[in-house]
């Protein structure tokens, strides 16, 4: 692993990361997405009570079909 932190693509991020780099702020801190991960465990337990039997039939097939595609 390097030292080294990403390059972000957005100018005005890559400036503020040059900035801080300059001034001597820790420009490695990366954005806490924990929150993200605990709402998306419950989103999709209240999505899946939500369907009808059908549907949750329906969108494990088009899964199962998507994943044994021939590429």
């Amino acid at each position: 692993m390097t030292d080294k932190p990403k390059r972000p693509r957005d100018a005005n991020q890559l400036a503020h990361m040059i900035a801080g780099i300059a001034t001597g702020e820790d420009v490695r801190s990366e954005t806490d997405t924990s929150a993200q991960s605990k709402g998306g465990k419950k989103g999709g337990e209240r999505r899946a009570a939500s369907l009808t039997p059908e549907q949750r039939e329906e969108i494990a097939r088009l899964a199962a079909e998507a994943r044994w595609k021939k590429g």
